[in-house]
């Protein structure tokens, strides 16, 4: 367990108690300037609603660190759409986390593990990386949203796993605040958004579908899986 873990749970439970009504921006700038100076970072996918919660860091600490798991798989405008928003926020501690080439090389030779395993693969490229670069944070910040559902649909704002604080700053807000966000903001769209992908994760495992904003149904499509598995339990816990 790292020195810097929420070892109080009641502790954790104050915090929630005292922020947890807050929402948006709010709650970020509390939880970074007052509860976890210093000690907290923002975990992005560069997806399609992440510039919102981005662009909302950039207002209050561009110092944050924010760690996006590189799994080796994403889509080559995931990693440009990245590129494109560190340099216009002007981020400065920005963490490309790999996974461990030992591991990979034990657990998915071929690089095909995505086919037949695909819980092992997130576990080998996301659970796994995640856990490691979050040991010296006491909090993690998410753009996870109650409409996404599923077991997104009662998402709390702040949220105490294993002996760190999650915090879901944007866990109440609708698919037309993101959408009014963007616009007001002018804040570019991910590119594969005007192809036909709601949702973004990895190239391997994201199709096209036709739901509207906030729909994850081209994730993992023709399975019953819908999370890769770090906002599950068994997740990067200390």
């Amino acid at each position: 367990m790292p020195v810097t873990a929420v070892e109080d749970r009641s502790l954790a439970m104050a915090w929630r108690a005292g922020f947890g009504q807050l929402d948006g921006r709010e709650l970020l700038a509390a939880m970074i300037w007052r509860a976890f100076p210093g000690r907290i970072a923002l975990v992005s996918s560069f997806g399609a609603e992440a510039a919102v919660l981005l662009s909302m860091l950039a207002d209050i600490d561009r110092h944050v660190p924010i760690i996006f798991l590189d799994t080796g798989k994403h889509f080559p405008e995931t990693l440009t759409y990245r590129d494109v928003l560190i340099k216009r926020f002007g981020f400065s501690d920005v963490r490309n986390i790999e996974p461990d080439v030992e591991s990979l090389r034990a657990g998915d030779p071929s690089g095909e593990l995505w086919r037949r395993d695909p819980d092992q693969c997130c576990h080998l490229r996301k659970v796994l990386p995640l856990r490691r670069a979050l040991a010296p944070f006491q909090a993690w910040i998410t753009g996870r949203k109650r409409f996404h559902g599923a077991d997104r649909a009662v998402l709390p704002t702040v949220e105490y796993v294993g002996d760190q604080v999650k915090v879901n700053p944007l866990a109440n807000w609708t698919p037309d605040q993101v959408e009014t966000a963007f616009r007001t903001a002018g804040l570019p769209a991910h590119p594969l958004i005007a192809e036909g992908y709601p949702s973004i994760g990895c190239a391997t495992c994201t199709r096209r579908a036709g739901g509207g904003p906030g729909s994850r149904d081209g994730r993992w499509a023709g399975s019953d899986k819908n999370e890769c598995g770090i906002h599950q339990p068994g997740g990067p816990r200390m």
